[in-house]
């Protein structure tokens, strides 16, 4: 498995979360849901309050960084299933890029129309 050098790194880890951001809005809004459900996603996966996503945003910070400096990942996180890009999330090794692929599918699910309830796998 390949660590995270320089010369190895995933070009995402080094994209502003901010550049992004606004790309998970647009699939869930083209959907029918809102930006206030894709917010609530990313504070359930991380542990951030509006403010301090909404601070991190403002920043540019990088996806490497952004959960990085999560406050908290929700342990019910590794209740996330399924397959984005092609890669079942479950069998991603690298822990940062299971993160991404975690919000990739919560978001991918918001779009599909899943209910909250069960988007956030709250037992």
């Amino acid at each position: 498995m390949a660590t995270n050098t320089p010369e190895t790194k995933h070009r995402i880890y080094t994209m502003s979360f901010a550049s992004v951001y606004p790309h998970y809005v647009t699939k869930a809004e083209n959907k029918g849901r809102t930006k206030t459900e894709v917010d609530e996603i990313i504070r359930w996966l991380t542990g951030y309050t509006q403010k301090r996503l909404e601070s991190q945003l403002d920043k540019g910070t990088d996806f490497e960084a952004f959960f990085a400096e999560a406050p908290g990942m929700n342990p019910n996180r590794s209740l996330i299933t399924g397959v984005v890009c092609g890669v079942r999330v479950e069998d991603v090794e690298e822990p940062t890029m299971r993160e991404i692929r975690y919000l990739d599918k919560l978001v991918d699910e918001l779009a599909r129309g899943k209910a909250m309830e069960k988007i956030l796998r709250n037992p």
